[in-house]
């Protein structure tokens, strides 16, 4: 049965749900059982944005406060993860990622590859990304270009709360360590999630409108802004396919061709920095093995390559906007035949 719930509730939710199922599952992080001991009671917050809370109560062993060094808690994520548990860990933002970034991927990424498939280190790092949210230039960049760059890891980001609570019980059961990424603009929209436990497979991109003009290819909060662009964009008689890709290591490119070489376009959305980015590998995906589908250039939407700006007006300028979008897809359809 589903009901409506904000997206951190989804998280929350599978959270519980995986932690009443497996006893080895646990929680390590910065503040995520703060309130220990003051007036608001133990719980009280929660993590930097609430996600944990009211776990502390009913799992008090297993929800673990650390001090302010992400060093040390994600390197004991990583030893419980080799050692037989299921730790999920809270990197407050991933911004952060710097300062354990050799327990990533020099440790946790490479263990089962370096000891022959004997080593399995089954460990979630969930941590927060993207702009929207006035947090200046270090706790508001999109990073995933850098965890998808490491061989190893496996990155997820959802972009409902449908997909947040699937994809995290998904990530808490696999055995490869996984980076669950949280768009902070995401946390507080609602959506229908079954009550009971589910899972949704790693590799598979949802296709969330159908269209036969030009494909949208993105992730996380992006996906809410192109569909919200192919809506208005169908008035005119324009047809955009919109993939949420959901996971970007492993990345479903068999959705991502069939949909191009149907279209003959290709708009990729992407909040990251332009180079080297997301955006930049699935056009490299698309120029190399469905060039001859193409009518028109690839556009890719994206973030410049600066620092995420502190002030409003320039932040809203900086992450890729529905007008960005709607003019890339409107120059796509300049080649070949436009409805425009």
């Amino acid at each position: 049965m589903a009901r409506e719930i904000l997206f951190m509730d989804a998280i929350n939710e599978a959270l519980k749900t995986e932690m009443a199922r497996d006893e080895s599952v646990f929680l390590i992080g910065e503040d995520i059982a703060g309130g220990t001991g003051t007036k608001g009671g133990p719980g009280a917050w929660g993590g930097i944005l609430g996600i944990t809370k009211g776990l502390y109560e009913q799992y008090p062993t297993r929800v673990v406060d650390t001090p302010i060094s992400e060093s040390a808690l994600v390197g004991a994520g990583v030893g419980a993860a080799v050692a037989g548990m299921r730790p999920v860990v809270e990197l407050m933002f991933a911004d952060f990622l710097g300062v354990c970034f050799d327990q990533i991927f020099n440790q946790a990424a490479k263990f089962r590859y370096m000891f022959g498939g004997k080593a399995q280190t089954p460990l979630v790092i969930r941590t927060n990304c993207g702009g929207k949210a006035r947090a200046a230039a270090q706790h508001s960049q999109m990073l995933t270009p850098i965890f998808t760059h490491i061989p190893g890891l496996k990155v997820v980001f959802p972009s409902s709360p449908y997909d947040a609570k699937g994809l995290l019980i998904q990530a808490i059961r696999d055995n490869d360590p996984v980076i669950f990424m949280e768009h902070k603009a995401l946390l507080a929209t609602k959506g229908d999630v079954p009550q009971e436990s589910y899972t949704i497979g790693f590799g598979e991109a949802n296709v969330l409108r159908e269209g036969s003009d030009v494909t949208i290819v993105t992730y996380g909060l992006m996906v809410l802004m192109a569909m919200g662009v192919a809506t208005e964009l169908a008035k005119q008689g324009i047809q955009c396919e919109v993939i949420d890709l959901r996971t970007l290591s492993p990345l479903d490119e068999d959705t991502i061709i069939e949909s191009v070489e149907k279209t003959g376009r290709l708009v990729v959305v992407d909040e990251a920095y332009p180079r080297c980015s997301v955006a930049a590998d699935i056009s490299s995906l698309v120029a190399e093995q469905a060039f001859g589908a193409l009518k028109a250039p690839i556009k890719k939407v994206t973030a410049p390559h600066s620092p995420v700006p502190f002030a409003a007006a320039l932040e809203d300028a900086f992450v890729p906007s529905p007008e960005r979008i709607g003019a890339a897809v409107a120059e796509t359809m300049a080649y070949g035949g436009s409805k425009a």
